[in-house]
């Protein structure tokens, strides 16, 4: 007989298994993650921020709802909208769920807790990672990822265009508040303030968020510059090398030296004419060498006076070049964003910025990030020694946690003792992050490319910086120096492709800094939970076996 179509029956009535978890295959990795986070992750920082008890209706299991955040983010899935849609279509998250039917707004609200309970999340899967062997510190790497806020480039601001639009929603309270008193009467309800003028979470919040951190920064930079000031000044009265005084406030000074130059010489001719008055009274006879010239015509108070206006001149200099680059810059200058003013724009590899943080990552040797942060500073340097004292922390808890088994030799840093050695970019070079206390480190002095040149003997690298740098940049021209460094690009690098191209997590959905930092902390978790699970670590037996 001829093969023809298999028939399209969708009248016919099927019985599903009576245990919903055989809906799928047994070595389907949803059971994992039910079972890992319902036995064997401490949950109850979800729970605390949770209430029980009273009136209404019985509430969604935390457990329940990390689950499903964590099968959701794990498939790049961030949306409370999309996720409602797939609890009630997708057969994975209908398991998780256990026939409940959470909606968007109870994945929103539980969403909106992590500030308070990721840190400990993040932390009970990194010991879980432990106990079952991962997290092999000998090497670790450090690296920074941009990433893109929930808020658009065309959200930002300038300083005036900041207050342009605070004038205007003035305004625009003002002429509200007039309309109702002309309709419902002064004093009554109609006269109060609409809600969203005084509302930290509304626009008018966020744009006098924006201004008052663009002012925040406006007087750090003076703060900064005044200090530098009275450092000078500090080395100067203690008799110590200065160098050359700050620009910004290198006319003071200079007025200051010249003051000083002048009273000191004045101080002298005042002592002479006090003396020569004395031995007219007692002699009769005036003192020899008078003062040939007033205080002012004086050589070393004229050097004084001719360093003032070189400073001037040289400020006046400065202030011209200043307003020609302001002149000619093709950006906006200092600008915030009015829907995340947390946010900034960060220069991401190719050309172009992007509204984002700036993720921080220490990753161990088999791809566990143990350590993570966020922040706004498009930088990597002033991370390092924060981000090495989390990473010293981390380790510590792996250590804590880990199996008794003892380690193969080609597993280093499996026998406990904290970081063995930790690599980073040149972007974290400087004598500070070279010399600050922690374990042993390889800090890039160069691009990749140039240090394996000069690891080959064909390009020195030169002689910049201090003594740490140099020395470092000497290191990495030896054969175990460069050879160690080659690790760090397959460490560090490597969850962050996992995380963009694998998960497809490439902008946060929340915003503002805390929420932010919660949200990438509970991403490097689901990270890790999955790392542990592809890896073969985390199964069901190795699970019962850490039950018993």
């Amino acid at each position: 007989m001829a093969k023809g179509y298999r028939p399209v029956d969708r009248d016919q009535a099927f019985l599903f298994p009576p245990d919903m978890r055989e809906w799928l295959p047994a070595g389907h990795p949803v059971h994992l993650v039910i079972t890992a986070v319902a036995d064997h992750l401490d949950t109850s920082a979800f729970h605390a921020a949770r209430r029980t008890g009273g009136a209404g209706a019985a509430g969604y299991d935390p457990d329940m709802l990390a689950a499903v955040l964590v099968w959701a983010y794990a498939h790049g899935i961030t949306s409370s909208r999309r996720i409602e849609e797939l609890c009630r279509t997708d057969v994975a998250f209908r398991v998780i769920c256990g026939g409940n039917l959470p909606d968007h707004v109870t994945v929103a609200r539980f969403r909106s807790a992590f500030p308070g309970a990721v840190a400990a999340f993040f932390a009970e899967v990194l010991v879980l990672c432990a106990r079952l062997g991962m997290g092999r510190l000998g090497t670790v790497a450090l690296d920074g990822m941009k990433i893109a806020a929930n808020a658009s480039k065309a959200a930002n601001r300038t300083e005036e265009g900041l207050r342009k639009l605070a004038r205007e929603a003035v305004a625009a309270h003002a002429a509200a508040d007039a309309a109702e008193d002309e309709l419902f009467g002064e004093g009554r309800r109609g006269d109060e303030v609409p809600e969203d003028a005084w509302n930290p979470r509304s626009r008018d919040g966020r744009i006098a968020a924006a201004l008052a951190d663009l002012e925040a920064e406006r007087r750090a930079a003076g703060q900064e510059q005044a200090a530098r000031a009275e450092g000078f000044r500090e080395r100067q009265r203690a008799g110590q090398r200065t160098g050359c005084s700050p620009d910004a406030a290198a006319v003071e000074l200079a007025g200051e030296k010249l003051a000083r130059v002048m009273a000191a010489q004045q101080a002298k001719i005042d002592d002479w004419q006090a003396r020569n008055a004395a031995s007219l009274a007692r002699t009769g006879r005036p003192l020899r060498n008078p003062p040939r010239r007033p205080a002012g015509e004086h050589c070393r108070v004229r050097e004084a006076a001719a360093q003032v206006e070189k400073a001037r001149a040289r400020a006046a200099e400065a202030e011209r070049r200043a307003a020609e680059k302001e002149k000619n810059r093709k950006g906006p200058g200092p600008v915030r964003n009015i829907t995340d003013p947390d946010s900034r724009l960060m220069p991401v590899r190719g050309g172009g910025f992007i509204q984002g943080y700036n993720t921080q990552n220490m990753t161990s040797e088999d791809g566990l990030v143990i350590a993570t942060g966020l922040t706004a500073d498009p930088a990597d340097c002033q991370a390092f020694e924060p981000m090495l004292a989390k990473g010293e922390q981390a380790a510590a808890l792996i250590d804590a946690h880990r199996l008794a088994a003892s380690p193969g030799p080609d597993s280093p840093g499996q026998a406990g003792g904290g970081i063995g050695l930790a690599l980073a970019d040149a972007g974290y070079c400087s004598e500070a992050n070279l010399t600050c206390p922690g374990p042993d480190r390889l800090i890039a002095t160069g691009k990749h490319r140039d240090l394996e040149k000069a690891a080959r003997g064909q390009d020195s690298g030169g002689d910049r910086g201090g003594p740490a740098i140099r020395a470092m940049r000497e290191r990495l021209k030896t054969e175990d120096g460069i050879a160690a460094y080659r690790q760090r690009g397959h460490i560090a690098e490597t969850p962050h492709g996992q995380i963009k191209h694998n998960m497809g997590i490439r902008q946060l959905s929340v915003r503002g800094n805390p929420a932010a930092s919660a949200e990438w902390k509970f991403i490097c978790a689901v990270h890790n939970l999955f790392k542990a699970i592809t890896t073969g670590n985390l199964t069901l037996q190795a699970l019962a076996g850490l039950a018993s």
